[in-house]
């Protein structure tokens, strides 16, 4: 049992913020993460350009500067790494968290793949990257079939749908149809999401408007077959010619890892419980940073807001601390 002074689980831009912030109050805290630091954004499409400006996702005071405004994908793995090594943070890399528990006595055993640590802090900064939504129809199991996009080459010269109609979606049929892949977009909704990047949407009207990207609206997926799709358009069933298909349909926090733990989650909203102003949740000494706060809506909570998590949560411990130490004088 490695007794340390605080865990943080998950090691992207939130959680290493969150470090940052807690050194800042004379901790050592843990940062524990399944892949390499910021392994959601190493997720990201190789050539994804970021709807933050570099100034926007920055931590622990290290300046971001980049020759454009928006950053790339490249660029923030590298400003990440450089932060890790400035802030000298402490991160296990390649390492699952598999439960937290709180004993009687208020600290917290944090049991992973390979060791099991004793804190009395634990900071939960796991995102929801990692929990695709599904979409539950037959065939979405088959090999062709993905929810991440990484890059276009290997879909040259084959039939593509691409299922969604916010940002992944439209970045995803766009590098495809560079490629020269044949690109259907099938989307439920009735318009262009208004989420959509201003700068991206009117060059991705065009390719439509210019038969490159066939567009669907009001459009689901009915069933996934080895050469084809049965897409159901405004009611009426449709067979289209298929090679792969790039289900971009959002994703959500692991409710069940959080439940696990104590804390309770709005079933409507899949938010869990938690003070604002601390971070704090329905467990105390148990916060909540990044995006996970927001539950199942990914849209409210982006680096450039919850990079300052970690600075409510040390005021909080810090807060703590001191009601602690005072009582003790006395």
């Amino acid at each position: 049992m490695q007794k340390v002074d605080a865990i943080i689980v998950g090691g992207g831009p939130c959680g290493l913020s969150a470090a940052i912030e807690l050194q800042k109050i004379g901790l050592k805290p843990v940062v524990i993460e399944k892949g390499n630091i910021v392994n959601a954004l190493y997720h990201f499409p190789t050539h994804q350009t970021f709807y933050s400006t570099s100034d926007r996702l920055t931590i622990g005071d290290v300046p971001f500067i980049t020759e454009q405004r928006k950053p790339t994908r490249n660029q923030a793995l590298a400003y990440y790494r450089e932060v890790v090594k400035l802030k000298n943070i402490h991160v296990n890399r390649f390492e699952k968290v598999l439960s937290v528990e709180k004993r009687p006595d208020g600290l917290f055993v944090v049991e992973s793949d390979k060791a099991q640590y004793e804190t009395p802090y634990v900071v939960l900064a796991t995102g929801y990257y990692d929990h695709p939504n599904y979409m539950d129809v037959p065939g979405e199991d088959l090999p062709k079939v993905f929810h991440y996009f990484k890059e276009a080459h290997p879909y040259f010269d084959t039939d593509v749908l691409v299922v969604g109609g916010k940002n992944s979606a439209v970045d995803a049929a766009m590098e495809l149809q560079k490629a020269g892949a044949r690109v259907t977009v099938a989307y439920r909704g009735s318009d262009f999401s208004p989420s959509i990047k201003p700068w991206i949407l009117p060059e991705f009207q065009s390719l439509i408007r210019n038969g490159y990207v066939t567009m669907l609206f009001n459009t689901t997926v009915k069933e996934i077959r080895e050469k084809e799709v049965v897409l159901n358009i405004e009611g009426k069933e449709t067979v289209i010619k298929n090679d792969f298909v790039f289900a971009m349909t959002g994703y959500h926090p692991d409710h069940e890892f959080i439940r696990k733990m104590g804390v309770t989650i709005d079933d409507e909203t899949g938010r869990p419980t938690y003070d604002p102003d601390t971070m704090e949740s329905n467990i105390e000494n148990l916060f909540i940073a990044g995006v996970l706060a927001a539950g199942n809506n990914a849209n409210e909570i982006f680096i450039e807001n919850g990079r300052f998590h970690g600075a409510y949560i040390a005021k909080a411990i810090e807060k703590k601390r001191n009601y602690v130490t005072n009582n003790e004088r006395v």
